[in-house]
C-alpha cells in the first residue's frame, strides 16, 4: 500500500463557464470561487446559486453543485449564527482533531497537512447537492440555505455549478 494518495487528472481542464443547448434544453455550468476564512468555516452560497439559476433562463430543470475538494462540502441547512456555532461544535466533537489517524502519521501517509479530521468531516456532510428548478427559480424551503462547509481552511475553494433543463422563450 502506497503512502501517497492517488491523483485523478482530467485530460483537459474544466472550463470556468460552459453552455450547450439543443431545442429547448440547455446546460449551463459555472465555476464558483469561495474564499474561506477559518479552518472550519460555513459559507452561505444561496444568493450566488439563485442568481445563477435566474441568469440561466432555465424554467424547469435541475441545479447540481459539486465541491472540487475532498475537505470542502456542500449541504443544505438553516443559516443562523447560533446554529453555525452548533454545527462546528458538533463536527469538532464527532470527529476530534486530536484523535490518532493513519492519514496524519508519516509511517502511513505522505500528507503533511495533518487533516484527516477534515476529510472525515467532509465525508459526513457530502460533496454535492442536486436541487430542482421550477418557474425559473430554485426550489428551496423557507429556512433552507445552500451552504459550503470548509473543513481545512482558510483557502480558496472551487465549486462547480451546473444548471440543466428547459428554457422557455419569454417573448413567446
Amino acid at each position: 500500500m502506497s503512502k501517497s494518495s492517488v491523483v485523478t487528472a482530467r485530460e483537459t481542464p474544466v472550463s470556468k463557464t460552459t453552455s450547450a443547448a439543443a431545442g429547448g434544453f440547455a446546460v449551463i455550468a459555472e465555476t464558483i470561487a469561495v474564499d474561506t476564512g477559518e479552518r472550519l468555516d460555513i459559507i452561505d452560497l444561496t444568493e450566488t446559486v439563485m442568481a445563477l439559476v435566474r441568469r440561466s433562463g432555465v424554467s424547469e430543470g435541475l441545479l447540481s453543485l459539486w465541491s472540487m475538494h475532498t475537505t470542502c462540502c456542500i449541504f443544505i441547512n438553516e443559516s443562523q449564527a447560533a446554529l453555525e456555532v452548533d454545527m462546528k461544535a458538533y463536527l469538532e466533537t464527532t470527529v476530534s482533531r486530536e484523535h490518532y489517524y493513519r492519514h496524519n502519521d508519516p509511517e502511513h501517509s505522505d500528507c503533511d497537512r495533518q487533516n484527516a479530521d477534515s476529510h472525515l468531516r467532509a465525508m459526513l456532510l457530502g460533496h454535492s447537492v442536486t436541487m430542482q428548478i421550477s418557474g425559473g427559480e430554485l426550489v428551496i424551503g423557507q429556512w433552507q440555505r445552500v451552504l459550503c462547509g470548509e473543513m481545512d481552511g482558510p483557502r480558496t475553494r472551487t465549486i462547480r455549478a451546473q444548471v440543466q433543463g428547459l428554457v422557455v422563450n419569454k417573448s413567446s
